[in-house]
């Protein structure tokens, strides 16, 4: 099974090297971009398994294309690998709660960046093999979803929660480890054609956490622009 990879840098000779040796495992199908703009189209379009981001862009940077990618929820799951150029920029990477899985520093190793790629697909698989999703039916650790019977139980004993609450809690789930704009959440949970106010997401974020005990501190807030349930 191959992977699809994106690969975005605004210089076409280092995407044109990475394409090559990724090629070259036989494990990957690239994808390039040359521009933050196009990348966002091919990764709506062709839903990489992961992206190689290059920082330092001209127009839209590497931080501003992955901050749309995970607020957009048909692309938030898809991993995040950054390039970066300037050493001062890996304080900022780890500051900024963006959802990046990982960062190479240039100048770039084609084995290094081919061993990053495979160490941070493997997380990924071996994250999604820890947890149980059906159509129907979410269980992560204890926290236990059932769609059908309209339940949620931690530990084995049933908790309440009403309807936009149990939507919110479920579509969180669904999208663990990823970062969800508010306006992604109130288009999921209240659809698009309904006027609510950003403060209506973070009340009932607040519900979840009363009833979650344990399992509350797995929502995180990300100031200024939503919420992520990690998998940590």
């Amino acid at each position: 099974m191959t992977n699809k990879i994106l690969v975005v840098d605004d210089e076409k000779d280092i995407v044109d090297i990475i394409k090559y040796n990724l090629e070259q495992e036989g494990e990957f199908e690239v994808l390039t971009a040359l521009d933050g703009k196009e990348a966002l189209n091919i990764a709506e379009e062709e839903k990489p398994d992961l992206i190689l981001l290059d920082i330092m862009m001209p127009g839209m940077n590497g931080f501003d294309v992955c901050k749309q990618l995970k607020t957009y929820a048909p692309t938030s799951r898809i991993p995040v690998i950054f390039l970066t150029a300037k050493e001062n920029e890996i304080d900022e990477i780890i500051g900024l709660e963006i959802g990046a899985d990982d960062y190479i520093q240039k100048p770039i190793s084609p084995r290094k960046i081919i061993a990053r790629i495979k160490s941070v697909i493997r997380r990924i698989n071996a994250e999604t093999e820890k947890f149980i999703a059906t159509n129907d039916y979410i269980k992560f650790k204890n926290l236990e979803i059932d769609t059908v019977s309209h339940t949620v139980k931690i530990n084995d004993e049933e908790i309440f929660f009403p309807k936009k609450e149990f939507k919110l809690l479920h579509f969180l789930l669904s999208n663990r480890g990823r970062l969800l704009s508010r306006d992604v959440l109130l288009n999921e949970i209240w659809g698009e054609n309904v006027y609510v106010v950003d403060r209506t997401i973070d009340v009932h974020i607040a519900k979840l956490r009363e009833k979650l005990g344990d399992y509350a501190s797995y929502i995180d807030t990300i100031k200024g622009v939503g919420y992520r349930f990690n998998n940590d």
